[in-house]
């Protein structure tokens, strides 16, 4: 039984739903296989070799260890590696504990007391732990799973503000602050969870969804909250690909917003919109779900730029987050053909 096939029978979902991955990604039958297979490679052992003893990883100055952790744990992930099996199980497996070992009794995961934008790692560790709930072999560790993940989704429910976003803390702890990159992270990891066979209440997707529809502005570009800070183009990819994963596929509104990011985002040197990985992270998810010629040229023009910007070290510098942020995105983007992420997949 294959990687997907596990998944889908784990959440319940029919069996001809799954859709083995074990096909070669496109650009692997281009001359840019060997330079991309080599900075991935680079780059996990990278990462591998900077996780704690502990199982965690961190951005600049010991920052964010919940959303750095969940995010580096995804790269592992797409590289088709699980828990249980591959080169990187021990890493993945050691990622899962210090997730679970930080979780607290009202659901939240992650640390409120030393991470100032705890809601950004809550989110990120729903959608890895979500995506390694299928691959769970012991039945106890997977009830494990399961409860956390029931009570992340009940918190994330109560963290939610009265416009239906989330702020980089609950909705209480930030006197109903609200944003929209933390917006996505939290309605990309309620689907992860939704997809494993997790109950998640309908009304707080489709608050989600009405929150970001308020936030867009007539040029089709999201904004910054639901009180303003202007269009932001990272901002608005990450709502497309939030939409894709809660089955948004309307034939005005979304088009609209992938007009705004065609504009901003095609040109991948464009520096002026800043954010770039982050961006480019979840406009790279777009793209690869919209597939076809459009797909093969954005995915050609970001693989020579990140295989450029690979440092000596295997990792990459660029950002003001650090390198385990911008390494760990990096190598989601470049392996989001591997197929091996039930969230990413067309």
């Amino acid at each position: 039984m294959d990687r997907i096939t596990r998944w889908a029978c784990a959440a319940g979902l029919p069996v001809l739903l799954a859709v083995s991955p074990l096909v070669r990604p496109a650009w692997a039958m281009g001359s840019k296989e060997p330079e991309v297979a080599k900075v991935i490679s680079q780059g996990l052992e990278w990462l591998a070799k900077h996780q704690s003893t502990r199982g965690r990883w961190t951005a600049n100055n010991g920052h964010y260890p919940t959303a750095m952790t969940s995010l580096a744990g995804v790269a592992f992930l797409a590289e088709g590696s699980t828990p249980t099996q591959g080169k990187y199980a021990a890493t993945i497996r050691n990622t899962i504990d210090f997730l679970l070992d930080n979780t607290r009794p009202n659901g939240l995961i992650g640390d409120p007391i030393h991470d100032d934008r705890y809601t950004y790692g809550h989110g990120f560790a729903m959608l890895f732990l979500s995506q390694v709930l299928g691959e769970e072999e012991d039945a106890d560790r997977r009830a494990q799973l399961v409860n956390v993940l029931t009570k992340a989704v009940v918190f994330c429910g109560r963290a939610q503000t009265e416009p239906g976003g989330w702020g980089y803390v609950s909705a209480k702890d930030g006197q109903g602050f609200d944003e929209g990159s933390t917006t996505i992270t939290q309605v990309q990891g309620l689907r992860g969870c939704r997809n494993a066979g997790i109950p998640v209440p309908k009304e707080i997707i489709d608050k989600a969804i009405k929150y970001i529809r308020s936030c867009t502005t007539t040029d089709g570009g999201v904004q910054y909250n639901s009180k303003g800070g202007g269009p932001r183009p990272a901002i608005t990819a990450a709502a497309i690909a939030c939409l894709f994963n809660a089955g948004e596929y309307d034939n005005q509104y979304v088009p609209k917003l992938q007009d705004y990011c065609r504009k901003n985002l095609d040109n991948i040197s464009n520096q002026g919109f800043g954010h770039w990985h982050y961006a480019h992270y979840y406009y790279a998810q777009v793209r690869y779900r919209e597939g076809g010629k459009a797909w093969e040229e954005y995915r050609d023009k970001v693989y020579d730029r990140l295989v450029k910007e690979i440092s000596p070290e295997g990792c990459w510098n660029q950002g003001y987050v650090g390198p385990v942020f911008t390494t760990a995105v990096n190598l989601t983007i470049l392996q989001l053909e591997n197929a091996n992420l039930p969230i990413y997949q067309r």
